[in-house]
Order: C-alpha cells, then structure tokens, then sequence
C-alpha cells in the first residue's frame, strides 16, 4: 500500500477503466486521475502494475456544526485480486489515513451491496448528510447507496 503519484494517473485510468464499462464507477474523464492522482492510495503488485486503487478526499466545507467530513471514491481492485482481502486492505488504510487527516466522518457511495463498508463499520444515511457539493455529484440515475462512518 502506497500514495499515488501524479505518474500514476495512467495506471489508475486503466485499472478503473473495466469498472466504469460494467457501470461500478462513474466515468472520469483523465483529467481527474491526473489532478487528483494524490487523493489514491494504491496496492501494487510486484511488477509494478496497480491491483487496486481507493481515494479519499477532504471536503473543504466543514459541516454545520464544525465536523471535517471527506468522501472516498473510484475503489477497485483488479478481477485477479478479489476475494484475497486486499480491499479490506485499502479499505483500513484509508479509515488510517482519514484518522491522520483530522476526518470526523468518511462517505461513500456505492451501486453495489455495500458489504465491505458495512462490514468496516459503515452504516446507509441519507445523502442530505453528506458533504453538499458531492452530495449534488451524484446521478440519482445510478441508485448508488450513500455511507458513512464516523471516525
């Protein structure tokens, strides 16, 4: 487990590329991958390609009451690596690395059942509690269930 490089842009592209084609991910143009290359915590496999990827970014609008509240995004991990726990791996990195940043509260949204972020501690709240300009982002179209976990 690693931060993401700027020169990884690239490999992230490509390894969100199969999850975006099956509708798991939102489509994200290079560009994000290559401005936001930072927020990615990324596994590695010995040869140096990217088994899987999460990022995490801090929301600069504190909520109502002060919280610092940030989302994780675009999580996936290559076809050949599921199963062998290493998203729970990304997963407990992130929830560190949120710690680390001051987070009170972690979000995400998923089309899929949730099982590993419910299993983390993550339970399904409405999106009107999440961060607004992300809350906004998502596509009502894609019936992705919001989370979240205080840290």
């Amino acid at each position: 487990m690693r931060p993401a490089r700027p020169r990884d842009a690239a490999a992230l592209a490509a390894l969100s590329a199969p999850f975006v084609r099956s509708g798991a991910l939102r489509a994200r143009p290079f560009q994000v991958y290559a401005w936001h290359a930072t927020d990615f915590l990324v596994a590695e496999a010995p040869d140096g390609t990217l088994d899987g990827c999460l990022a995490l970014r801090v929301h600069p609008e504190p909520t109502h009451d002060g919280r610092v509240t940030a989302v994780l995004y675009n999580f996936c991990v290559s076809p050949g690596r599921q199963g062998s726990g290493l998203g729970a791996q990304l997963l407990t990195a992130a929830l560190t690395e949120g710690r680390s940043r001051a987070v009170d509260t972690l979000f995400t949204a998923t089309t899929g059942s949730g099982r590993l972020f419910l299993h983390h501690g993550f339970t399904p709240v409405s999106p009107h509690l999440a961060p607004e300009t992300w809350a906004r982002s998502l596509d009502p179209r894609r019936g992705a269930k919001v989370l979240a976990r205080v840290l």
